[in-house]
């Protein structure tokens, strides 16, 4: 229902842009979240963008590093990633956010299949 893309090898220090993409429906429409899991650890939240405002938000690990946008024209919402740390190496998804941002997605919600970003020099 989603497809996220946009992950790589990065050295640390560097910056990557995450795309997430629904082809099916409108993501405007939906609060979109952005996650990641790193081996061995649960999955986090890690930003999201509300449809009612625009409104954004971020977990303080990647504060002032992570920007979320909207690019309305093009049905997706980006990750840009900037100051990468080797800590930031996890599998990224986004997922639609029925229940709104900061909220837990529900089991109905939509998921990315995730794309893999390794920080590491």
């Amino acid at each position: 229902q989603l497809q996220a893309s946009g992950g790589g090898l990065v050295q640390p220090g560097g910056s990557l842009r995450l795309s997430c993409a629904a082809s099916r429906f409108t993501l405007n429409n939906y609060d979109i979240g952005w996650f990641r899991q790193a081996p061995g650890k649960e999955r986090e939240a890690v930003s999201c963008i509300s449809s009612r405002d625009g409104s954004t938000s971020y977990s303080d690990s990647v504060k002032g590093r992570f920007t979320i946008s909207r690019d309305n024209a093009k049905n997706t919402v980006n990750l840009r990633m900037n100051s990468l740390k080797p800590e930031d190496t996890a599998v990224y998804y986004c997922a639609t956010e029925s229940l709104g941002c900061n909220i837990p997605p529900a089991p109905y919600d939509f998921w990315g299949q995730g794309t893999l970003v390794t920080v590491s020099s």
